[in-house]
């Protein structure tokens, strides 16, 4: 098995109905596969947060979903866009492929591109030769399923070392923070699922970095690749999701928690505060 072939262009709509196992439905498997089977059957309504980061992805990119700024004439007095007016033009913006924003979050989207650009590792990993909105489809060769994956930003192979993009907003970019939402969002399972769907044989000059902007001012950037602790978590839980995800393929069911009555066991932080509260009891 080698290396997929990277599309470039290829419509985020038809890749986000492609029946492909992708890394967000990794991540919904590991919860439960029926919590999977809920979510690619219930398709979810467009959230600011997301407009957020796909309009900051845009700016930074250069590709996908540009904004469209809300007239003030369909807004409510208070500046809210509830009305019909405001709605159906929101609507009709989406249909034409842009991310209705309001004023001051265009701004802030501006800010933010800005602060990431800023960032002297930022910009040189985002200057490599590659692919912005790089799409790819591959093969399993273990399991047979299809995978897919869409890299913020993928280099051109030039047989030295490469390092692949994935650009995040987050609320706390601080090494600390952000290792935090790696374990909250999965990104530890993201990113070996992606280099798993370009190379399952392994691309060893491939590398891979977040580039994390917080979303309010100062704007702060992280670079960020992942230990050797966090890459193996994610390798196992992403190798367990691909075979999950097969199993309940063949056999069309999609189990959720278990109906029986289960024995709970207090988790390390309840653990730690309860020995902290009782150090002076000893």
């Amino acid at each position: 098995m080698t290396a997929a072939r990277v599309r470039a262009n290829y419509p985020e709509g038809k890749y986000h109905e492609h029946p492909a196992l992708s890394a967000t439905g990794a991540k919904r498997i590991l919860k439960s596969p029926r919590t999977f089977d809920y979510w690619r059957t219930h398709p979810q309504p467009p959230k600011d947060e997301f407009d957020l980061g796909h309009a900051v992805h845009a700016k930074v990119l250069g590709v996908g979903a540009q904004i469209a700024v809300y007239p003030r004439d369909v807004l409510a007095t208070n500046g809210a866009a509830s009305t019909s007016a405001a709605k159906e033009w929101a609507a009709q913006q989406r249909a034409a492929g842009r991310v209705p924003v309001k004023r001051d979050v265009a701004d802030k989207v501006n800010a933010m591109a800005e602060a990431v650009l800023g960032s002297t590792t930022a910009r040189a990993l985002l200057e490599q030769d590659g692919t912005p909105e790089a799409t790819i489809f591959n093969t399993d060769p273990e399991t047979g399923i299809d995978l897919r994956a869409r890299f913020d930003f993928l280099p051109k192979r030039t047989g030295r070392r490469r390092i692949a993009v994935d650009l995040k907003t987050t609320t706390d970019a601080s090494p600390a923070g952000f290792a935090r939402a790696v374990a909250r969002f999965r990104y530890d399972v993201q990113q070996p699922h992606y280099l798993h769907t370009y190379d399952p044989s392994g691309a060893p000059d491939l590398e891979f970095a977040f580039v994390a902007v917080e979303s309010e001012p100062p704007h702060h950037v992280l670079v960020a690749a992942l230990d050797s602790d966090f890459v193996s978590i994610g390798v196992t839980d992403a190798a367990h999701a691909r075979r999950l995800f097969a199993e309940c393929a063949r056999s069309n069911t999609w189990p959720g928690y278990p109906d029986e009555v289960v024995l709970l066991k207090p988790p390390m932080f309840h653990v730690y505060d309860f020995q902290d509260a009782h150090n002076d009891d000893h």
